[in-house]
């Protein structure tokens, strides 16, 4: 069976010592995901390291390939989010696609999102508590949601969901998988940086 690329840089990151929450971490998942250019959604989907789950569960992070409905109006979308369960929603669910930020501000925004964490981090058995969006509007390390905050359609969802567990947030959060329709990641992360 083939090895997951969620194992494949952890541990690497552990031969190199490395405190998975440390500035120096976040510098070489950095540096390997520039090495890696591109990870297509077909293959982080098949990864087996990634749990196949039936929908998304709130306090979980998840992928999945998206289809928004008013894809037409959007001046652009994430075709494979990387997404935090806030709430339910009509029709599906608001979750928080991380991909709307920049890889420096995803690291500084999951810190802040790391203090609602019930649950072993490492054991792979963490979950994000207390998201609602009146917590992240009026707590001011949590400012950087307002772009990454969307309402999702459950059947608007085109792939199976991959849920990642606690262990892996920060592999993911690096890996150069966001898919934007539209407009260049640079751009999408310039007007994100406009609405914190």
């Amino acid at each position: 069976m083939a090895e997951s690329l969620f194992d494949i840089l952890n541990k690497e990151a552990q031969r190199k010592n490395l405190d998975m929450r440390s500035r120096s971490a976040r510098n070489w998942f950095q540096a390997q995901a520039k090495k890696m250019l591109d990870v297509q959604s077909s293959t982080l989907l098949k990864d087996p390291g990634l749990k196949q789950v039936q929908r998304v569960i709130p306090g979980h992070m998840h992928m999945f390939v998206y289809d928004p409905k008013t894809k037409e109006k959007l001046p652009y979308y994430d075709k494979f989010p990387l997404t935090i369960f806030v709430d339910v929603a009509p029709g599906g669910f608001y979750g928080l696609n991380l991909h709307y930020l920049a890889p420096g501000i995803r690291a500084k925004f999951l810190d802040a999102l790391l203090e609602t964490v019930e649950g072993d981090i490492l054991a792979g058995e963490g979950k994000f508590s207390d998201l609602a969006y009146q917590k992240l509007k009026n707590v001011n390390r949590m400012k950087y949601f307002k772009p990454c905050f969307k309402h999702y359609l459950t059947s608007h969802i085109q792939s199976r969901i991959v849920k990642v567990e606690s262990k892996d947030w920060t592999t993911a959060i690096f890996l150069p998988s966001e898919d934007f329709s539209k407009r260049r990641k640079t751009y999408v992360w310039g007007q994100s940086r406009g609405m914190y």
